[in-house]
């Protein structure tokens, strides 16, 4: 049935004319049976498809309309919601006091925006209360404004970017923990199925040291994931609110103006790298047969510095037990963390060395490109620099064929041989740095300074070909 024609009877309508009960529904929503519709059709003509009702309501504003506008012809007409000439209910006048687009005290358009009070206003408004301050139009305010919400957003914006990709990069780090959790585990089981039966409850006890670590790791990480993405979604909140009021039309967007503005001008701490993020693998791994020694002695080897692989360059990998450096030209996918160094195919003993006298040896075999030494601590690590004592860095290095330590001076250094192992002495008191031949303990070089912080062991290895190797000492055990 097309919506033009009248609908079958209804079962509970009732004909407002003869008060009949099978009444037919007219396009228009009212009901008449068929004899007072065919009455309309003859008074109102067959083309006409509403009732005597809505043909007295359109009759009755036609008249209001007439007699209106013949009693204030010639006059200014002001806009109205109707209550003054108690048109209450008429649709127009409560659509334009709903819409808010009317003056409550004047009851007139409003078409300025006061820039002082950041407030909608008519004419008269500005005229009496408003009249030394600046006002534009509406359309001119709306666009100023919007330009205004723009350029606060846009730093917005960027920093939603940047805490996405913070998020990003803590989801990768919290994997990466895993990861390093995981195979730790399997070098500790290794090691522990070396020692037999009687060596299981240290394993199980190193073990939870680990998971212990691993769990308060990765809360802490879960946690500034956790408030990262509140953060997100707390400017993403902003912005998607600002951008919706923008988006409305030019009176809504000024009243609600200043508290969209308010809302925009938000300010979020920026957030800090820590260090220690990671699990501190050279705790659990280091040094682990020299720890059972009493039980174990045969089989105990005692290596006097340990690799700290979450300071390795991408390029250089490590050995299950934290001693060999080998360099390849496959970058590993690991985290930027701040103790990583980038630039220099490098990476640091994983405990600072301080008051006393420390030496190891290192196995440098036919790498032919190689650094060795101590560091400090806060030595710049992710971008490049020349390696010397001012910069807190007290090496020697084979490259390009010649050994040089790296000073100011940074002269070739003349050798009889080529040493295959070389021994690294740091007396932290006497403020020297001593290398030299393992074999014969010849003097290669030798710096002198004076050291106020722990230092750290710093290898450095971009020979493709060979590797670096931290050399384990026979450990003899004695009791009285």
């Amino acid at each position: 049935m097309s919506s033009d024609q009248p609908s079958l009877p209804s079962g509970d309508s009732v004909c407002p004319g003869c008060q009949a009960e099978e009444s037919l529904l007219l396009p228009c929503g009212h009901n008449l049976c068929q004899s007072c519709l065919q009455l309309c059709q003859l008074e109102l003509g067959q083309d006409q498809q509403r009732c005597i009702q809505c043909y007295g309501r359109d009759l009755l504003d036609s008249v209001l309309k007439g007699l209106l506008d013949s009693l204030f012809k010639g006059q200014p007409r002001r806009v109205g919601s109707g209550s003054d000439l108690g048109l209450e209910d008429s649709k127009e006048g409560k659509d334009r006091a709903a819409d808010g687009k009317v003056c409550a005290k004047h009851d007139e358009r409003l078409t300025l925006f006061c820039e002082e009070d950041e407030e909608l206003i008519c004419s008269q408004c500005q005229d009496e209360e408003h009249k030394d301050h600046k006002c534009n139009s509406t359309e001119e305010a709306a666009q100023e404004c919007k330009e205004e919400l723009r350029s606060a957003l846009k730093p917005l914006q960027e920093k939603l970017e940047t805490l996405n990709t913070a998020k990003q990069n803590c989801q990768e780090t919290a994997e990466h923990i895993r990861r390093q959790a995981q195979h730790t585990v399997r070098l500790i089981k290794a090691d522990f199925e070396k020692l037999q039966q009687f060596l299981r409850d240290e394993e199980t006890s190193m073990l939870s040291a680990l998971k212990e670590e691993e769990e308060q790791k990765s809360r802490k990480m879960k946690e500034k994931m956790d408030r990262l993405g509140d953060e997100i979604m707390y400017l993403t909140e902003i912005i998607n609110s600002t951008e919706e009021a923008m988006g409305s039309d030019d009176i809504a967007f000024l009243k609600n103006y200043k508290k969209t503005s308010e809302r925009v001008d938000c300010r979020l701490q920026d957030k800090e790298e820590t260090s220690g993020a990671l699990i501190d693998v050279a705790k659990h791994l280091g040094c682990l047969k020299f720890r059972v020694w009493e039980k174990m002695q045969n089989l105990v080897t005692y290596t006097p510095v340990i690799l700290d692989p979450n300071t390795a360059d991408v390029c250089l990998s490590l050995s299950d037990d934290l001693t060999t450096i080998r360099f390849t030209d496959e970058e590993q996918q690991l985290p930027d963390n701040p103790e990583r160094f980038c630039y220099y195919e490098c990476v640091l003993g994983s405990e600072g060395l301080g008051s006393g006298r420390h030496s190891w040896d290192v196995e440098v075999g036919d790498s032919s490109e190689w650094a060795l030494g101590v560091v400090k601590e806060n030595v710049i690590r992710k971008e490049w620099f020349p390696l010397s004592p001012e910069r807190g860095m007290w090496t020697i290095c084979l490259y390009g064929g010649e050994y040089r330590p790296k000073n100011a001076t940074s002269a070739p250094l003349v050798l009889k041989k080529k040493p295959q192992k070389v021994r690294v002495q740091l007396d932290w008191d006497g403020g020297r740095v001593m290398f030299s031949d393992a074999s014969d303990n010849t003097m290669i070089y030798k710096f002198k300074d004076k050291f106020t912080e722990k230092l750290f062991p710093y290898f450095s290895n971009s020979c493709k070909r060979h590797f670096l190797r931290i050399l384990a000492e026979k450990i003899s055990v004695y009791t009285e």
